[in-house]
């Protein structure tokens, strides 16, 4: 008895192999979610690639549907007025033009109509926004805001293309 007591137990292989295997899986998963959430930074191809296409889209895309004009106005990316400042919205506005010359003047007033956008957006709080009929409220809001900038009744109605809030 004391000839098997002196012998050193084996350790065994399959707790080593098992925590190989977990910590390559660890690594393996790291840089999958790495590679996913941080390939879009600045500097990389993909944010490149959309940085070029962004320069070289027009400011305010026009399509024409029959007798229905429609301008998109740019993105809009805001951070809400809430307590803790972590809300944000993301919303498109594709607006229906009385008259095809006001394309143009929507490219002018470029500037002021981002500024009143941005000032209407920042001043809501999520549970404003939260609501469906809010949603329309907000709608005409910018209808009344935008018609005020441009002099007269020259958007007849505001489509939301696009509408993130976080």
């Amino acid at each position: 008895m004391a000839d098997e007591d002196s012998k050193p137990k084996k350790k065994g292989k399959l707790k080593w192999i098992l925590m190989f295997f977990f910590i390559l899986f660890l690594l393996g998963g790291g840089a999958g979610a790495w590679y996913y959430f941080l390939s879009d930074l600045p500097g990389s191809k993909n944010a490149s690639q959309a940085t070029e296409k962004a320069t070289t889209a027009q400011p305010v895309q026009t399509k024409q549907v029959e007798n229905l004009q429609t301008s998109v106005l740019d993105t809009f990316l805001v951070n809400l007025a809430d307590p803790l400042g972590k809300r944000y919205i993301k919303v498109t506005f594709e607006v229906e033009l009385a008259d095809p010359k006001v394309a143009e003047e929507l490219v002018r007033q470029k500037a002021k109509i981002r500024d009143a956008v941005i000032m209407l957006l920042s001043s809501k709080t999520y549970t404003d926004l939260a609501p469906a009929e809010s949603k329309l409220d907000l709608k005409n809001e910018v209808t009344k805001r935008l018609n005020l900038i441009l002099g007269g009744p020259k958007i007849t109605r505001i489509f939301i293309t696009e509408m993130v809030i976080q």
